[in-house]
């Protein structure tokens, strides 16, 4: 995906852009590349593979979710920030916040908010499971991209969702309901919407998941590492 390519697709998704965002883009891209360098944040570098699979990707969330209608945003196991950097130089309104358990990407995540200028976003060095015991119910969006399993992710996400918003899974590809049903019954969640989609030239497969959280929560989740490996969900 070329650079006049990925606005071509910015239009088909109906997101706004101009010159600041997709310049922002650019440097983030630099950035990326500059740093995988010295560390592992990506095995993509390719310009064009770049664009298309990590930042047309990254906001495919819009498929299932109006950004303009949120204004906080938790993406969880952000890696080299997709989705969140990427969603945040789009949709500047949102106060957005990147949680990761690897202190070399939050390092490289706080140079390019800093690079890029970015205004209400933080990074967070933490395992998501910690964070979220002390952010519960803070966000009316949470996002994740090729993180976990949808029944572990679940745990994960949906305590610090809002009641009745919502969390948005990334997927390469759709899973088995079997794989995941009881933890959207156990964690009081339901799936409003599967995405399926081709990622467009190479036409691999993609599944967005829209998941409402409908009410409370029993306080137990997520629970330590060692439970939810021992007993997942």
């Amino acid at each position: 995906m070329t650079e006049n390519e990925f606005i071509k697709y910015l239009d088909e998704l109906g997101v706004e852009y101009n010159n600041d965002k997709l310049n922002k883009l650019e440097r983030y891209f630099e950035m990326l590349i500059e740093y995988n360098k010295m560390m592992n944040l990506t095995g993509i570098t390719e310009k064009k593979q770049v664009y298309l699979k990590h930042f047309y990707d990254s906001l495919t969330v819009i498929k299932v979710m109006d950004l303009n209608t949120c204004e906080m945003l938790c993406d969880i196991g952000t890696g080299a920030g997709f989705p969140g950097i990427v969603i945040k130089i789009f949709y500047p309104h949102l106060k957005v916040v990147l949680v990761d358990s690897l202190n070399k990407r939050i390092n490289f995540l706080n140079d390019v908010i800093n690079e890029l200028e970015l205004k209400n976003i933080e990074t967070v060095h933490s395992r998501i499971e910690d964070y979220a015991r002390n952010n519960k119910e803070r966000f009316d969006l949470v996002t994740a991209r090729a993180v976990a399993p949808l029944n572990i992710l679940l745990e994960y996400a949906m305590p610090i969702t809002k009641i009745n918003s919502y969390f948005i899974a990334l997927k390469g590809k759709e899973e088995d309901n079997s794989i995941y049903k009881n933890a959207l019954k156990i964690l009081n969640s339901e799936i409003i919407e599967i995405n399926r989609f081709k990622l467009p030239f190479e036409e691999s497969d993609r599944a967005i998941y829209k998941i409402r959280k409908k009410g409370k929560i029993n306080e137990r989740y997520p629970r330590k590492p060692s439970e939810i490996k021992k007993n997942i969900l």
